[in-house]
């Protein structure tokens, strides 16, 4: 890209993040679970982009580009954290065989994948659900679960970028994905229940409340 001066370049770069810090941030914050930790992805992400400008060959890629960044950014963080020996008695990350969730599904439940309920019983008892219970729910799960299903289920990032961005075998991406969906389907039902939701099986009509 090339810019008639200093000036074009900043006003061309801050017009177009501007609209996009918002979900920057909530990005950061799905990946990091701590606001200061989210901010500071944030920023180091546009300095990068910033400093970086010249490389983006395609402006209508902006975003896309924006959000690879943010993701790096959080990655290389991450993985240095994951790489500090543990103090004695620290709690290590658990294996995908550790996280208990039982036999629960929702497929067993509402018969459908996560996330992808539309026009249905379970967009209704999707919707019936607070934003932040979603948002506790995901918080709950461990670093490396939490981390993998964000790339999967909210940036859109293939098994197989998931795997080199994280640097862990194929098979260990999908099967992280799997304790992540039961884990985050359980809370979630477990959660509608207290809230009073309980939703009929297919056939018997919608939720209640």
């Amino acid at each position: 890209m090339s810019y008639r001066d200093a000036a074009s370049r900043r006003q061309w770069f801050e017009q177009r993040l501007e609209p996009l810090m918002d979900r920057l941030y909530g990005t950061a914050l799905r990946l990091t679970r701590h606001p200061d930790d989210a901010e500071d992805i944030v920023a180091e992400a546009v300095g990068k982009a910033w400093t970086r400008l010249d490389k983006l060959r395609d402006p209508e890629r902006f975003e896309a580009w924006l959000f690879h960044i943010l993701t790096n950014t959080f990655i290389s963080e991450w993985r240095r954290r994951q790489s500090r020996p543990q103090a004695p008695g620290g709690n290590e990350p658990p294996s995908p065989d550790d996280l208990d969730t039982g036999d629960f599904t929702l497929f067993q439940q509402l018969h459908q994948p996560f996330l992808l309920w539309w026009g249905s019983l379970e967009e209704q008892f999707f919707n019936s659900l607070l934003q932040e219970d979603l948002q506790r729910a995901l918080d709950a799960l461990p670093d490396p679960f939490r981390v993998t299903i964000v790339l999967v289920e909210v940036q859109g990032y293939t098994y197989d970028e998931v795997s080199r961005l994280l640097g862990i075998p194929l098979g260990t991406v999908r099967s992280r994905l799997n304790r992540a969906r039961a884990r985050l389907q359980k809370t979630l039902w477990e959660q509608a229940r207290e809230a009073g939701v309980t939703p009929h099986h297919p056939g018997q009509g919608g939720p209640r409340s």
